[in-house]
């Protein structure tokens, strides 16, 4: 289970864009905002350095994080974070508070175990991966921090597919159907590139060339004399 991921914030009195680039360039702090869960939406700011030290944890952008304001915490989950579009400086942040029996739609990373003991692998085969992350519905306190796809067993030439994933209890894949059933991965037999070979002239037809040529040149000496001559 990873550690929890705490924000300190304070409550910003000044609004609005001009504003905003102030907290920014003056205070080291990024604008940010509360809301959801029924209750009023709070202006907050957030030191830069505590953002971009928890924007660095995987864990930042689907799990529950804690946000201590005003002597209490916040629950909530990121639901977007503004960028530069050139430097990428952190320009806003906006967090969904949450309970633990909040519903919510979250992007998880898929991870692969098992290679190791891979029965495909383990016969020469490549792996191939089609999808890094897939996008689940499960309540707020109860989101895993990624989905494990084992593929000890799988065979040469087979592949995992979104509906073979065994997902934790509470999670499911919205929307999911046979239309939907997206390839997550497979261990495929490697393909044999065969290089061109290069077209090599046989030794009698390279003789032929040469005294092709010289027979030419000669013929033309021969006209250039008899021109003289005459």
């Amino acid at each position: 289970m990873s550690e929890q991921i705490f924000l300190n914030a304070e409550l910003r009195q000044r609004l609005g864009t001009n504003k905003n680039r102030e907290i920014r360039r003056e205070g080291s702090m990024i604008p940010a905002v509360i809301y959801g869960n029924q209750q009023d939406t709070k202006n907050i700011k957030i030191p830069l350095n505590q953002l971009a030290k928890a924007s660095m944890d995987e864990n930042f952008y689907t799990q529950v994080l804690l946000i201590k304001l005003d002597g209490n915490e916040e629950k909530v989950v990121l639901k977007e974070l503004q960028r530069e579009p050139e430097k990428g400086k952190f320009l806003h942040a906006d967090f969904q508070r949450v309970s633990n029996k909040t519903k919510l739609k979250v992007v998880l990373p898929i991870k692969v175990s098992g290679e190791d003991e891979s029965l495909g692998l383990k016969e020469g085969g490549v792996l191939t991966r089609n999808l890094v992350e897939i996008e689940v519905a499960c309540l707020a306190g109860n989101i895993p921090e990624f989905l494990d796809v084992d593929i000890s067993n799988l065979e040469l030439d087979k592949s995992v597919r979104l509906s073979q994933i065994v997902l934790p209890e509470g999670v499911e894949i919205p929307g999911l159907d046979e239309e939907h059933d997206q390839q997550v991965l497979i261990i495929q037999i490697p393909k044999i590139i065969e290089e061109p070979t290069e077209e090599v002239i046989p030794e009698e037809a390279s003789s032929d060339l040469e005294v092709d040529s010289t027979s030419e040149a000669s013929s033309e000496s021969e006209d250039d004399k008899n021109e003289e001559e005459s």
